[in-house]
């Protein structure tokens, strides 16, 4: 059988056991042995198990091996720990009370406090659908208090907690930098625009809603003197300190990306450990509650590069590289394609195992366009950020829904909640295409 026959076999198989919904790990690395096993067993024409059974193990284990011990990967648990750390030391809160205080009297300022501290949620922990499911604890059961539509109430949280996947820093960044071979750092920087932009997005979708209907979001009779606001301001500090070691490290050159996670969860550990809101004894739960999430994200990205290790084995890349040079397709449509079948996947995939099944395949084509990797990641984890809050299966809106109470707020009530959102994602996702240099201009200036 002919090797690119056996990479599109492959690829239609791990489909497959994804429809049926088997884990995405266990379908690529089940997947991938079985067709490198076939691959040298079939090598001198006739079929040899017995000469194929140690290459397979000998390249399933190193390309895995290789990938676990990537210095790069080590930010992950760092980030992943920074993000529990810093929420129970009260400094991922900080942003969200400070901006409530600030807002509060506003139509719809609540919410609108909501997406900044989501923002400000994302620029610690990195993770997304962490940042839904902490900050829907907070953000939404204050706004349901206070009267606001359930729609609105949930929507501006789930559609919020998505920044955590382009503000950095960003485990989505790393895994793509690790894949693409590209400088995580400048994947950090190139986030901070299209994050922004997305924040602001949201906070013009919370206007424009408000404004059209003011029943959804109830003017409370809270009101905080000018010292109360300036009090809170002050004490977001810590949060402004974080990301202003990450980002202003890595941009300064002062630090590496990994560097940077490392001191600022030292940082977050013994500020938290001296203000009195966590002890030594709370640090051993949220350290396993880094190693499960750590666990299940290596374990997706090793069973991966098996992947990638079968799709250089068997030429499939240059074979799509070369029906797309013979197809004559414009950079443009090749775009469309990409956005079409991120969206599509991102309905039913989460964001990690997409791109880990994705990248393998699509980078190749990329690059045989001369397009720019960085802000093609840019893309890509926007692109990931829209499926976590796309129907039926948005991860978001699901863990959002689990630390509410099922009775008060529907799954459905949030997917039509965040029909304005979308709209507004897709706005942004289209101007991140056609202007590069929003993506661009900061890394590139390093």
């Amino acid at each position: 059988m002919d090797l690119a026959t056996i990479g599109y076999v492959s690829c239609a198989l791990v489909i497959f056991l994804l429809a049926i919904r088997v884990p995405i790990s266990f379908a690529i690395g089940s997947v991938a042995v079985c067709a490198i096993f076939v691959v040298f067993a079939f090598r001198t024409g006739t079929f040899m198990p017995e000469r194929a059974f140690w290459t397979t193990l000998s390249l399933a284990f190193s390309s895995s091996f290789d990938l676990v011990h990537s210095y790069d990967l080590s930010m992950i648990p760092l980030f992943i720990a920074l993000g529990h750390i810093a929420y129970k030391a009260g400094i991922t809160t900080e942003i969200y009370e400070a901006a409530r205080v600030w807002l509060v009297r506003l139509p719809g300022g609540v919410a609108i406090a909501s997406v900044a501290g989501c923002g400000g949620f994302s620029a610690i922990s990195g993770s997304s659908i962490a940042c839904a499911s902490t900050m829907g604890r907070i953000c939404t059961p204050e706004m349901l208090r206070l009267n606001y539509d359930p729609r609105l109430a949930t929507a501006s949280v789930a559609a919020g907690g998505t920044l955590g996947s382009l503000i950095p820093p960003s485990v989505l960044f790393i895994i793509y930098g690790i894949f693409t071979e590209s400088s995580i750092s400048q994947l950090f920087l190139a986030g901070i625009l299209p994050g922004v932009i997305s924040l602001l997005g949201y906070a013009l979708v919370i206007v424009l809603w408000v404004r059209r209907s003011p029943d959804i979001a109830p003017v409370p009779d809270e009101t905080f003197t000018r010292e109360q606001k300036i009090r809170a301001a002050i004490g977001a500090w810590p949060a402004v300190l974080l990301f202003t070691v990450v980002v202003g490290g890595i941009y300064g050159g002062i630090f590496t990306a990994t560097e940077a996670a490392a001191l600022s969860l030292l940082f977050a550990t013994t500020l938290g450990i001296l203000r009195g809101r966590m002890g030594v004894r709370d640090i051993v739960p949220l350290l396993r509650e880094t190693m499960t999430t750590t666990g299940a994200i290596f374990f997706i990205a090793a069973c991966a590069k098996i992947f990638v290790a079968l799709i250089a084995l068997t030429g499939l890349s240059n074979n799509l590289v070369g029906m797309l040079g013979s197809a004559d397709i414009s950079p443009a449509f090749f775009l469309l394609m990409v956005c079409v079948i991120y969206l599509v996947l991102g309905m039913f995939l989460d964001p990690v195992g997409i791109m880990v099944l994705t990248l393998p395949l699509m980078i190749p084509m990329v690059e045989s366009y001369g397009m720019n990797l960085i802000w093609f990641g840019v893309v890509i984890v926007k692109l990931l950020e829209i499926g976590l809050i796309t129907p039926p299966v948005g991860l978001n809106v699901f863990v959002l829904a689990s630390v509410l109470d099922e009775r008060k707020v529907e799954i459905g009530q949030i997917f039509r909640g965040l029909v304005r959102f979308l709209a507004i994602d897709i706005v942004v996702l289209a101007i991140l295409i056609l202007v590069p240099a929003i993506s661009l201009i900061i890394p590139m200036s390093m």
